[in-house]
């Protein structure tokens, strides 16, 4: 395995979850490549659902890689991350329907069009997140995990980073806002664009119902992953400070771009859930 392409791809990761450098140590030498190759090809496939303005580059990609985890468990695969996924023991946990789920989910997602509102966001938001939160459940802890809380945590993640990206996505059949919440602030794509008391009112009530589905998540069964409980946690965080600031998508917008204070304890906090679920 080159070690240069695998962590280009781990750098891709890094660089949106500033903060999962913290959880990385938690990890023993024999769990680390195998953990973070997972990570980052979760990266990669959020990246050809979302990043790529192009549907049918995107599916190309997608379909690569379904190509490619098919027939993994009898070659090793060809890229850097598979070798490195069916190397690690996890890897006989996951059956291949749970490889392809996400892939499907990524393809079938495409066409979606802008939520008409908020429960329908999170809805569509499940199918591709859900389908990661089971992958993750399963390679971190085995069949017989409950990927509930799981699927909802990584579902409201992505509508916390979409927020983020509320003005970029303008431009994008799928807006980062439900039909509804924009209608209800009179809001059009330029008015996403543009920064007015208009577009942060919709952005506080859009980071409500996020932080109200947090602490619903709190109640589902399941376990998270060192990974997915850090980047709960920083969201939480971050999602409360922005509710309450002036600009809450400049706030969320600085936020995600490097750890804050406190990441440190949230990272052992996330390890210590982790390691204490796995001994269940």
């Amino acid at each position: 395995m080159s070690e240069t392409a695998f962590s280009s791809h781990l750098d891709k990761w890094l660089a949106t979850h500033p903060a999962q450098r913290l959880a990385m140590p938690y990890l023993d030498e024999a769990e680390h490549a195998g953990h973070l190759a997972l990570a980052a090809l979760e990266h990669e496939w959020i990246e050809a659902a979302y990043g790529v303005r192009e549907p049918q580059v995107a599916a190309v990609k997608l379909n690569w890689w379904a190509e490619e985890l098919a027939g993994a468990p009898a070659s090793g695969g060809r890229h850097p991350l598979t070798r490195a996924l069916f190397s690690a023991r996890e890897s006989e946990r996951v059956t291949l329907a749970h490889w392809l789920a996400p892939v499907q989910a990524a393809l079938g997602q495409q066409d979606l069009p802008t939520a008409a509102d908020y429960g329908q966001q999170l809805g569509q938001a499940e199918g591709l997140h859900g389908a990661l939160a089971r992958l993750e459940t399963l390679w971190w802890y085995g069949p017989g995990s409950a990927p509930a809380r799981a699927e909802r945590v990584a579902a409201l993640d992505h509508l916390l980073y979409a927020a983020a990206q509320l003005d970029f996505r303008a431009d994008r059949e799928r807006l980062a806002l439900p039909m509804a919440r924009m209608a209800r602030h009179g809001l059009d794509r330029d008015g996403l664009r543009n920064d007015s008391s208009a577009r942060r009112d919709a952005l506080r009530a859009q980071l409500c119902d996020i932080e109200q589905g947090y602490r619903e998540a709190a109640s589902m069964p399941g376990p998270l992953s060192l990974f997915r409980g850090l980047d709960m946690r920083e969201n939480r965080r971050l999602l409360c400070r922005a509710r309450r600031a002036d600009d809450p998508l400049q706030a969320l917008q600085k936020g995600f771009s490097r750890p804050a204070a406190g990441s440190v304890f949230r990272a052992w906090s996330a390890a210590r859930a982790w390691r204490r679920a796995a001994q269940e």
